[in-house]
């Protein structure tokens, strides 16, 4: 029988990495989209070129989490023997701004998922993907699997209630989920608005004179870096173990921001403090000041061994980020674009 799976929030950096890696071991994918007056599938159409031109089958559908009728319609017509909740309001920042929006999507739509589940097939394994940021002000270096949670964000609360509600249905009403609880992941398709993607984009851009300033936050922030395409092995990995149990997934290490636009400026042999400006509209409310974890129990249980380290993904993204600024000064030079600088970037 060919394994199937139901991706939410498969147009994201995670979701196409994850689609990748399904249709890569023979599975039929299906991923739900949020109908919207664009059609973002930019990270996964080479996918359906791929399909189309092999036996893989990749399949969309217009749904929410928001909308539970919706979600149990789904998994009633695909019948999934994998379910992996990527879908969220993911950005800690909006989520300051959005706690409602976030806590009703990042938080409830969890629910919705793992109750459709269990009213159509509670035989279904459920992968939930937490976050890092459940950890917020840390109690202990490193954070583990038993690492009290003390959130600082909406966005942060609203993935530990999810935690707990797969917890639960796991203990309950002895379902199959788990949760993988990710430190930072990126990658060349990472959102621009997320902080790394932020940094390499600027980067490249200065180094081709389309840009003269960086404006960051909190440079004193440190993160526990890795490459999503690692680590949505791990989340796979989770569902192929004879029973459900949680994980942290991380490169038990940390770097600020400072050393990842540092890092970055210096690959182009370019000095970061003379672009790199503080703007505090990019500060938190309550700031989130380091994040490490310890994925002993994952490397141990899983197998899982990630591959690439954190100067090869500075590279990586620079790398393709490099191409974008380099298409985008083909437009500048020929006239077809224009160069709208920001408020005081010409001082």
């Amino acid at each position: 029988m060919t394994p199937r799976a139901l991706i939410s929030g498969i147009t994201g950096q995670d979701g196409s990495y994850l689609a990748e890696l399904l249709l890569d071991k023979g599975y039929e994918v299906h991923g739900i989209v949020r109908r919207s007056s664009t059609f973002g599938t930019e990270r996964i159409d080479h996918l359906y070129v791929d399909a189309h031109e092999s036996d893989a089958k990749m399949f969309l559908h217009y749904g929410d989490l928001s909308d539970g009728n919706a979600l149990t319609r789904l998994l009633t017509d695909i019948r999934p023997t994998e379910v992996y909740n990527l879908g969220a309001q993911s950005h800690v920042a909006v989520s300051f701004q959005n706690p409602v929006y976030t806590a009703d999507v990042t938080a409830l739509g969890t629910l919705r998922l793992l109750e459709a589940i269990r009213m159509v097939d509670p035989s279904i394994k459920f992968y939930q993907a937490s976050s890092s940021e459940m950890f917020g002000e840390v109690h202990e270096i490193p954070q583990t699997e038993k690492t009290r949670f003390h959130p600082r964000s909406p966005y942060g609360v609203a993935k530990v209630y999810s935690f707990w509600q797969v917890v639960n249905h796991r203990e309950s009403y002895g379902m199959y989920s788990c949760n993988g609880i990710l430190f930072n992941h990126e990658s060349p398709r990472r959102g621009e608005t997320f902080v790394t993607r932020k940094i390499t984009r600027a980067v490249t851009r200065i180094a081709l004179d389309l840009q003269r300033k960086l404006y960051l936050g909190n440079l004193d922030a440190e993160r526990d870096w890795g490459f999503a395409g690692d680590y949505v092995e791990a989340m796979w990995l989770m569902l192929q173990q004879d029973s459900p149990q949680d994980f942290v997934i991380s490169m038990n290490e940390r770097h600020s921001v400072r050393e990842f636009a540092e890092l970055a400026f210096s690959k182009m042999d370019l000095d970061w403090e003379k672009y790199v400006e503080i703007d505090p509209r990019y500060f938190r409310p309550a700031e989130v000041e380091l994040l490490q974890g310890d994925s002993k129990k994952a490397r141990t249980e899983l197998g899982w061994d990630p591959k690439v380290s954190f100067d090869e993904l500075v590279d990586m993204m620079l790398e393709s980020d490099m191409e974008l600024a380099k298409q985008e000064r083909a437009l500048v030079d020929a006239g077809l674009k224009t160069i709208e600088w920001r408020k005081g970037e010409n001082a």
